[in-house]
């Protein structure tokens, strides 16, 4: 009996040690999350609660962080929105360690009208077509503007026929609203 219970001694006293041990080689900061939490937060990025953010604009950025925290995973957020049509709202004691921001995601409404104000690259410039604009080439008809390729032998060759295909579609709706905007301006 008298061994039994050293071994039990034994025993606790070395949990005991693990347990001390363990606890200490954490920063303070991981321990008071965790601690704070109830559980050992995973690391989140702001493009993880963009990512949600932008597929869920309704669910609030602190219920995506939450959440994010507990599993570590946009897909697994994902899929419990999907599911259940809502993320649970996080506790009190999260609001101590992520304060709340008073920025709020866009709405779609403003988010439309965000993207018309900021300055776009025309089709011209982001495809290098301005040499082409410049020689006004005749107008192809319409069945012949970006139509069927014949498949190509290599990959460059079918790339670089991908590429005329969109310059010449790019070419031809420059055309037609240049001609739209001279018939305007005549009426």
């Amino acid at each position: 009996m008298g061994e039994v219970v050293n071994v039990v001694v034994a025993f606790a006293v070395i949990v005991f040690l693990f347990r001390w041990l363990t606890t200490n080689n954490g920063s303070p900061s991981e321990r008071s999350a965790s601690d704070t939490l109830g559980f050992r937060p995973k690391p989140v990025s702001q493009d993880m609660i963009d990512t949600i953010s932008n597929m869920f604009p309704d669910i609030p950025p602190d219920n995506i962080r939450y959440d994010l925290l507990r599993t570590g995973s946009v897909e697994l957020s994902s899929n419990k929105i999907l599911e259940r049509g809502f993320l649970d709202p996080p506790p009190p004691a999260y609001y101590t360690l992520y304060p709340r921001t008073n920025v709020q995601a866009p709405r779609p409404a403003q988010a439309a009208t965000t993207a018309v104000k900021a300055p776009t690259q025309s089709l011209i410039d982001r495809y290098n077509l301005q040499e082409r604009v410049v020689q006004q080439a005749p107008l192809p008809p319409d069945e012949e503007i970006g139509g069927k390729a014949a498949w190509e032998d290599s990959a460059d060759k079918r790339e670089a026929s991908l590429k005329e295909r969109k310059a010449q579609m790019i070419l031809a709706a420059r055309q037609r609203m240049l001609t739209q905007q001279q018939k305007g301006a005549t009426a």
